[in-house]
């Protein structure tokens, strides 16, 4: 494993691990190594922390998931939660005889897709990876106001007052325009925030 460091504003190296030990190296020095998408200090890279002796210091997140990410990972997930139900749904049709009642045998449990979401995004956002399918895809995540992974009951509170921002015509969706972390209201009323891993 090779490791790239930015010393003096430049990018040098590639240097080995135990050949870190030798350079000037603080907690908050950028550092990079194959398979890192982006710098990182010192600190938040493990092997690092234990061969230098640092520690992880804890940073609030500095790059927020825009508005059309946030939109879009919200269409992928019910996408995929409306075809999962519209195959279940077909399937049933091998048992139900007669159009109306199988206009009615789709139509019924249709609100149903909603509480799905809400259950699954709630447990999939306090699961480790912090995020549902669409917003693996996205690559962004849900955290607390410091970037940490939040509980079940937060997530679902955060979930739940989703309705907060859909009652004023979606304006608490909005609202992320208007945010400087671009949080919607119920990211607000659970404190939470939606973030990604870099600029760009």
């Amino acid at each position: 494993m090779e490791y790239t460091v930015v010393i003096n504003g430049k990018p040098q190296g590639p240097y080995r691990l135990e050949e870190l030990n030798g350079l000037a190296i603080t907690a908050n020095t950028f550092i990079r190594k194959p398979g890192m998408d982006d710098y990182k200090e010192a600190h938040a890279i493990p092997e690092l922390r234990e061969l230098l002796g640092f520690k992880y210091q804890k940073t609030a997140p500095q790059y927020f998931a825009a508005f059309d990410q946030r939109l879009l990972a919200t269409v992928i997930d019910h996408f995929i939660i409306f075809g999962i139900y519209s195959i279940i749904i077909l399937i049933s049709f091998i048992f139900i005889e007669g159009k109306d009642q199988r206009i009615m045998a789709y139509l019924i449990p249709f609100p149903s897709i909603f509480i799905i979401k809400l259950i699954y995004g709630s447990i999939a956002e306090a699961s480790k990876s912090q995020a549902t399918i669409g917003k693996k895809i996205l690559n962004i995540k849900v955290t607390d106001l410091e970037g940490s992974q939040i509980s079940f009951g937060r997530s679902l509170a955060r979930n739940f007052s989703k309705i907060l921002s859909v009652i004023p015509v979606f304006f608490g969706y909005l609202y992320s325009f208007l945010n400087r972390k671009n949080q919607c209201w119920h990211d607000i009323a659970a404190d939470c925030l939606v973030i990604k891993d870099r600029l760009i």
